[in-house]
């Protein structure tokens, strides 16, 4: 018969896991904290691409940018200014700015402004 333990305490054995879980590969820290990618400045022609999109989201338009030559911190600063210049919400996924609603226009009158080079993508 297996006796249970009482508490955590009780249960402080060694643990292995090959599985290298949610740490940066480069740098071995946790991903939330990693900084080793955060400034680095993703690969591309350099073209912000705007374009909307209303597929795979229930109906709803959704402006998105990408192409962005950003690092993360820079890139998220960014999408928080375009929000509010819109005037509505959006996220930073994956390195590609969402912006709610259908923007377009505006937002490549905006990021020319900034001294981006852009292109309206799709329909």
């Amino acid at each position: 018969m297996v006796k249970k333990a009482a508490s955590f305490a009780a249960l402080s054995g060694l643990v292995y896991s090959t599985d290298s879980g949610r740490h940066c590969p480069d740098c071995s820290q946790p991903v939330a904290a990693c900084t080793c990618k955060q400034s680095q400045i993703p690969d591309g022609d350099g073209i912000a691409r705007v374009r909307r999109e209303s597929k795979g989201r229930g109906g709803k338009t959704v402006t998105t940018i990408s192409g962005v030559p950003l690092a993360l911190d820079d890139l998220t600063a960014l999408a928080t200014a375009l929000k509010k210049r819109c005037g509505c919400g959006g996220a930073l996924k994956d390195g590609v700015i969402e912006i709610q609603g259908d923007h377009v226009e505006l937002l490549l009158a905006e990021l020319s402004a900034r001294g981006f080079r852009t292109k309206k993508s799709g329909g």
